[in-house]
């Protein structure tokens, strides 16, 4: 089933509205969407407010997250993707549609939510060799660990805007974190009022529509699915056909 959205709302914020910068290639992303299942009746979700020093989304609250670096494909891993979670995350994909390239998402998720909330996801193991960014890892004598990542969803900025990502929304218990520095937050400033956030309370936060809609995504999934099994429908947001839609994978 195609949904067709609106880009335009006047609710939208001026980096979201449409626009007419030249086009842009997308470029690599994902986004790591933790989840407390502490309390089944109010499950929460871990967000930070973006600095209001960025020119892009200042202030608002998002998910940790960024773009996928090259040498993110390179990083050795501590388990893999379930099939069914590997056959999502090469749907569709540019270029080569390699696991390297497939668990590449969930390596930069796991990277940007040590830099930017203070966590650890990993399990034991050796290999990282003084790679830049993963010394913290290393030290742990830790590896990253994608087997318990699931994809939630995927979205790709339309063209028209100044920047383009090509999103992975990755999303995991929080049992998959083994360890967290002692400040609860990550060695850059990139995000401040790190919180565990029942899904109600981050709909009432200044957000991206985007991230809202993904929240909206993740009350549906987990009601029909609170298990997220690897092979459930995973929401993919792009422009065809001159329209904005929502279709599943």
């Amino acid at each position: 089933m195609t949904k067709i959205l609106n880009l335009n709302g006047k609710n939208l914020p001026k980096e979201e509205r449409e626009a007419h910068h030249p086009y842009i290639r997308p470029k690599d992303a994902s986004t790591l969407v933790l989840l407390d299942l502490k309390d089944k009746n109010n499950i929460k979700v871990l967000m930070g407010r973006r600095s209001l020093k960025h020119a892009f989304f200042p202030g608002m609250f998002v998910f940790p997250g960024g773009r996928v670096d090259r040498g993110d494909s390179t990083v050795p891993c501590s388990g893999d993707y379930p099939e069914a979670v590997m056959e999502k995350m090469c749907h569709d994909m540019r270029n080569a549609k390699t696991p390297a390239r497939a668990r590449a998402f969930s390596v930069a998720a796991i990277r940007e939510a040590y830099e930017e909330a203070g966590i650890f996801i990993g399990s034991k193991g050796t290999g990282l060799n003084k790679r830049k960014d993963w010394y913290a890892f290393e030290e742990r004598e830790l590896l990253p660990d994608v087997s318990g990542m699931r994809l939630l969803a995927r979205a790709i900025t339309p063209p028209g805007r100044v920047r383009r990502y090509d999103t992975r929304f990755i999303t995991a218990w929080s049992d998959v974190i083994c360890d967290q520095l002692p400040s609860g937050v990550g060695p850059t400033d990139e995000l401040e009022d790190i919180h565990w956030l029942t899904l109600n309370e981050a709909l009432d936060l200044k957000l991206p529509a985007i991230t809202k809609t993904v929240i909206q995504d993740i009350k549906t999934r987990l009601k029909e699915d609170p298990e997220l099994t690897p092979g459930g429908p995973v929401p993919y947001y792009r422009v065809k056909s001159n329209s904005f839609v929502r279709t599943l994978i």
